[in-house]
C-alpha cells in the first residue's frame, strides 16, 4: 500500500474520532455526535488490535453498525451502555432521537450504503428467517414437532439453490477459500451477495414479494424488542 495514502487513512480516522469527541464535550447528543463522525470517516477498512473491520461490502454496502461499534469504542466511557446494546444488537437509537435525521447527518454517499445495507443485509436477513418460520409452521400444522435444519431448507426457497452451493458460488467468485471457515465479516458479505444475486435471478414479482416479506418479519422483530423493552421498564408492586 502507498504510504502516502496510508497517512491519509490515519489522519481521516483521527479527524473522525477527535470530532465525536469534540462534539460531546460540546453537549451534542451522542447519536448525532457519532453519525457526524460517520460522514468524516473515509477509510474502507482497517487493522485494529488484530482484529479487520471492512466498513464497506462489495464498495457499497455501508456497515455502519460496524463502524459504529468502532467509534463507540473510543467514548463507550460516555454513553449509557445500555444504549450502546440496543444500538449495536437491535440497529435502534434511543427514542429521543429523531431517525429522520440520519440521511442529513450521514450526508448522500454514506446514506446511498446505508440504504445498501439495509436492505442487501438487514432485509435480506429477515426474509430467510421468514421463510425459516413458515417452514417450522408449517411442520408444526402438520404435527412435526423436531425436525431441524430449516435455515438450510429456506435456501432453496428464496435462491433455487442450496446454500452450500450459493457459499461455494460465492466464495470462487470473491477468490476466497472454498474450505475456510466462515466469520461475521463473510457473513455479512455473503449475504449482500445474495441479495444481489436474488435481484439478479428473480423476476420483479418476485423480487418485490419477497422484499416486502422481509420488510413485515422485519418490522414483527421491531415490534416484538419494543415490547419486550417495556415490559422490561413495568415495576410490579409487592
Amino acid at each position: 500500500m502507498d504510504r502516502n495514502s496510508t497517512t491519509n487513512g490515519d489522519d481521516t480516522r483521527r479527524l473522525a474520532v477527535d470530532h465525536l469527541k469534540a462534539a460531546l464535550a460540546e453537549g451534542r447528543d451522542w447519536p448525532e455526535a457519532l453519525l457526524t463522525a460517520m460522514a468524516l470517516w473515509t477509510a474502507p477498512s482497517e487493522v485494529r488490535k488484530k482484529r479487520k473491520y471492512n466498513y464497506f461490502i462489495a464498495g457499497e454496502a455501508f456497515d455502519w453498525l460496524l463502524l459504529a461499534e468502532r467509534l463507540l469504542d473510543e467514548i463507550r466511557d460516555h454513553v449509557p451502555p445500555d444504549e450502546i446494546e440496543t444500538l449495536l444488537f437491535e440497529g435502534r437509537f434511543p427514542i429521543r432521537f429523531d431517525i429522520e435525521r440520519i440521511p442529513e447527518l450521514l450526508g448522500g454517499d454514506k446514506y446511498r450504503g446505508y440504504l445498501n445495507y439495509h436492505y442487501g443485509v438487514t432485509v435480506e436477513e429477515a426474509l430467510q428467517l421468514a421463510c425459516e418460520l413458515e417452514l417450522r409452521k408449517r411442520d408444526t400444522s402438520n404435527g412435526v414437532k423436531y425436525r431441524n435444519g430449516y435455515s438450510e431448507q429456506a435456501f432453496p426457497l428464496i435462491y433455487r439453490k442450496s446454500r452450500e452451493e450459493l457459499l461455494c458460488m460465492f466464495r470462487k467468485s470473491e477468490t476466497l477459500d472454498p474450505e475456510g471457515e466462515s466469520s461475521m465479516a463473510e457473513h455479512r458479505a455473503f449475504t449482500y451477495w445474495l441479495f444481489k444475486y436474488r435481484w439478479a435471478n428473480s423476476d420483479k414479482a418476485r423480487i418485490a414479494s419477497d422484499t416486502t416479506k422481509g420488510l413485515r418479519q422485519l418490522e414483527r422483530m421491531e415490534n416484538a424488542s419494543r415490547r419486550h423493552k417495556r415490559n422490561e421498564a413495568i415495576t410490579v408492586p409487592r
